[in-house]
């Protein structure tokens, strides 16, 4: 069934861009095991993506006062941040609703969701001026040229189109399960082997 998601999915071409990887049950990565993960970029020269349903123990309000950035309402201040990554994880990455602003630093993504990393749309979200739907990590995924590809291939990884629901609403510890649903599958019951013929 997994082969059969990602061979689904390259059907409308080599790249992932704005797909979901649902990490299977044997991940053997402790830091993605059952990780949902958003890929932002994925082209011939790796892949790109945020970790969409970890915790960091961290809330918003901290790493805003951290900034200078106080002046934020009570729930915006309680907001989670994500873990979105083992790569440089200090760097923060608002993933968002794009709304016509052009910010200093920003990746069109597709399907109307954009990443970024500027200081200037954490100031939206402090002052309450960021419309639409967003989420704010510290970290990324990385692959190289290549290697999320193996991955795939190896079965560490489901591959599921991305809902704004799912990335946006959903209780995080809900996200594993709720992705890997979309193929019609119950997560507990996936192995972690390949078969080939």
């Amino acid at each position: 069934m997994p082969e059969l998601a990602y061979n689904a999915a390259m059907a409308n071409g080599p790249y992932l861009t704005g797909q979901l990887l649902v990490a299977m049950p044997a991940m053997a990565d402790s830091r993605f095991e059952r990780s949902v993960t958003y890929l932002c970029q994925h082209d011939a020269d790796g892949a790109l993506g945020l970790v969409v349903n970890r915790p960091s123990g961290m809330r918003l309000g901290d790493v805003l006062e951290e900034l200078g950035l106080g002046g934020h309402d009570r729930a915006t201040g309680d907001r989670p941040v994500l873990s979105g990554g083992p790569v440089h994880p200090e760097r923060g990455f608002v993933l968002h609703g794009g709304d016509g602003r052009a910010w200093d630093s920003s990746l069109e993504i597709g399907d109307g969701l954009v990443l970024t990393t500027s200081r200037d749309i954490l100031a939206a979200v402090a002052d309450g001026s960021l419309a639409g739907p967003w989420l704010f990590a510290l970290g990324y995924a990385g692959w190289s040229a290549g290697q999320l590809e193996q991955e795939l291939l190896a079965n560490a990884w489901l591959t599921v189109p991305s809902r704004a629901d799912l990335l946006f609403e959903m209780p995080l510890a809900e996200r594993w399960q709720a992705a890997a649903r979309q193929l019609g599958v119950d997560p507990g019951r996936l192995t972690g082997y390949a078969g080939h013929a």
